[in-house]
């Protein structure tokens, strides 16, 4: 799964589950800021990603994601990890 569709993937379901604004979702946005979740919705966007890509995320993870972009490329690595 390349990049683009992975960030596409992405952006559907914070759209659909979380209800942001597409104008928000920009690679070089900041995430945190941007998404305004509290610690429950992280616990369900981290659910969501591992039924979506059968991948699982860390604390440490989220801990380097400063945009979008970044969190694009550790769901591209980690699935890439995993084959």
């Amino acid at each position: 799964m390349n990049n683009v569709r992975i960030a596409h993937q992405i952006n559907a379901i914070l759209m659909d589950e979380f209800e942001i604004d597409e104008e928000v979702i920009e690679a070089g946005a900041p995430l945190k800021e941007s998404l305004d979740l509290d610690s429950l919705d992280y616990v369900d966007l981290v659910v969501i990603i591992e039924s979506n890509f059968g991948v699982k995320l860390t604390e440490h993870d989220f801990a380097n994601m400063q945009t979008f972009q970044d969190f694009y490329d550790i769901i591209e690595r980690k699935i890439e990890e995993k084959k």
